[in-house]
């Protein structure tokens, strides 16, 4: 990731207002900063969230609270905990992120 055009920023993300983004079954609910080629999430999953499409944009994420799985469109699902990141490109490995419980996570794509 080459970022672009991006001034030195801080970001108060308790000032930023969650926008709803429903899944396939629960929410999601995004804060989101974006600048030049940078988009960067703080976002809160409900519990039971399924996400309602295969991601194939890259990411770093970081589980902050709670637990989500990650799947993969080839079956393969990782259970991450506060702590646990996963880093992919894009095209490589189609994705979406389900919670039982509820998580927050950070993402920068």
């Amino acid at each position: 990731m080459k970022i672009e055009n991006v001034p030195y920023t801080t970001t108060d993300w308790s000032a930023i207002a969650p926008v709803e983004h429903p899944g396939e079954t629960g929410t999601s609910y995004w804060r989101t900063f974006e600048a030049g080629n940078l988009r960067v999430r703080m976002v809160d999953f409900s519990a039971g969230y399924l996400a309602d499409h295969w991601c194939p944009r890259g990411h770093v994420v970081l589980v902050m609270e709670g637990e989500i799985t990650s799947e993969l469109s080839d079956g393969t699902r990782t259970l991450m905990k506060p702590g646990i990141s996963y880093q992919v490109s894009d095209d490589v490995a189609p994705h979406r992120s389900s919670t039982k419980t509820g998580a927050r996570v950070f993402i920068v794509d």
